[in-house]
């Protein structure tokens, strides 16, 4: 970005006529939608979409992901937001994993799209399944396969995903079989969400975030990036905000375009159309001040500004994430940190953020609170490692997720872990409509009718 955001303001609103139109959603309009009174549709698992090379036709995708909030009534969003032509998908299946690519027998079911087993999505697009009938339980390794016959032009996917997915030639949905799953890939393709049903008083927050928040440095088919660890302590407590969703972007900045839409071009798609999602939590700024663009901290700010007027004009609070050190990063000198003290003052004190998490003082040396404390350091300076991202996650008040907006902000950033709370899942999910015993909470049950 070569000049500040209040030069740039005159070419946004043409820009958000096109974001709204990216952000088009089909619907299937079947009665099956409809949540009972009590209940509604929330987000369990969540990655931005970006371009991801060329698609493939007659191509088949494994794709692993792992939920967070239990529930009934499984729907997955598929996204065509980056094609340049209609997208069909003619054969799409979701299940449990048992190990690699192989699924645990009878748990593989079709999904359907308006009562069809295919559904073709304009370009710039997403389109929701049906619900799947049966229960998702929190911390489950689902199996989302898809295949697409004539695909061509831009994928749309999510390039870093940090987890091992699978592809196959031809149409290999229905098996629940290895053999046919060889090429393994680090990124999910065309998948974008999923959503369950579960009671109205349960929601969800989404991370706004770059490559920190998408997992870079954490351990690879872990589910160990910080919001993989927000995720177990709150499934933990069993309190009313439960789903996480990652929508973290490697190399993504708030302002500019480059590495995937800007937080602000893509805050729509990306965060505010989820189902259920009660908080917005906000964790972005490093990128924008390394790259030495010009970006000011009076231009940081305001971005960081429409980004909660426009969550909270959607209804939803706003958690804002100090930047952290990065000094040794080759990017870092004295003028960025200088940016980067300036945005964390605002953010500290400006009271204009429903809660604050101050990952500054998290991971800072007390040696030298420009650099990474080094038992933190993923090993460049800028990414934190396993022990860093759960430090991340542990600091965060679970309680300002529930966003009491008659209160007043506060700084949360030393929060501990609260007493007796264990920072992994555990238990046992109850028991399903038949009466059956209770799953595991690492078990999925995608029961017919």
């Amino acid at each position: 970005m070569t000049a500040p955001l209040a030069r740039a303001g005159r070419l946004m609103a043409p820009l958000a006529l096109l974001v709204i139109a990216a952000a088009v959603q089909i619907t299937p309009a079947t009665a099956a939608q409809a949540a009972p009174a009590g209940r509604h549709d929330v987000v369990t698992w969540g990655a931005s979409a970006d371009r991801v090379g060329d698609a493939v036709a007659d191509r088949s995708y494994r794709l692993i992901v792992r939920t967070s909030v239990a529930g009934d009534n499984l729907r997955v969003r598929l996204s065509n937001a980056f094609g340049d032509r209609p997208l069909t998908f003619d054969s799409a299946c979701a299940g449990l994993r048992r190990t690699g690519a192989e699924l645990v027998p009878g748990t593989n079911k079709r999904l359907t799209f308006g009562g069809a087993r295919s559904v073709t999505i304009p370009a710039g697009a997403t389109a929701y399944s049906d619900p799947l009938p049966g229960k998702l339980a929190a911390a489950a390794d689902l199996v989302v396969s898809l295949h697409t016959q004539a695909a061509g032009g831009p994928a749309t996917g999510h390039g870093m995903a940090m987890q091992t997915s699978y592809a196959a030639d031809g149409d290999r949905t229905g098996e629940d079989g290895a053999a046919h799953w060889t090429e393994r890939t680090g990124s999910w393709f065309y998948l974008d969400a999923v959503t369950v049903r579960t009671s109205a008083a349960v929601g969800a927050v989404v991370v706004l975030g770059d490559s920190i928040t998408d997992g870079w440095q954490s351990s690879g088919d872990l589910n160990r990036r910080w919001p993989d660890y927000l995720a177990r302590r709150l499934e933990a407590t069993n309190g009313p905000v439960r789903g996480v969703a990652n929508e973290g972007v490697s190399g993504n900045k708030v302002l500019a375009d480059g590495a995937g839409q800007s937080a602000l071009n893509r805050l729509d798609r990306d965060v505010l159309s989820h189902p259920g999602v009660r908080t917005v939590f906000l964790f972005e700024g490093v990128n924008d001040i390394k790259a030495h663009t010009g970006v000011t901290g009076a231009d940081l700010v305001a971005g960081y500004r429409e980004i909660i007027a426009r969550a909270h004009q959607a209804g939803k609070c706003v958690v804002g994430a100090t930047v952290a050190p990065f000094k040794g990063w080759s990017e870092w000198d004295a003028a960025a940190e200088s940016v980067r003290q300036e945005v964390n003052r605002f953010i500290r004190s400006s009271g204009e953020f429903d809660a604050v998490t101050d990952f500054d003082r998290i991971l800072r040396s007390p040696y030298d609170h420009e650099r990474v404390l080094p038992v933190f350091d993923g090993g460049d300076r800028l990414h934190p490692n396993d022990k860093g991202m759960q430090a991340m996650a542990d600091s965060v008040d679970l309680d300002s997720l529930r966003c009491d907006r008659t209160s007043s902000p506060r700084s949360v950033g030393d929060a501990a872990h609260p007493p007796g709370i264990p920072a992994g899942g555990g238990g046992l999910a109850g028991p399903d409509h038949h009466g059956r015993p209770p799953l595991a909470r690492t078990e999925l049950a995608l029961l017919a009718g």
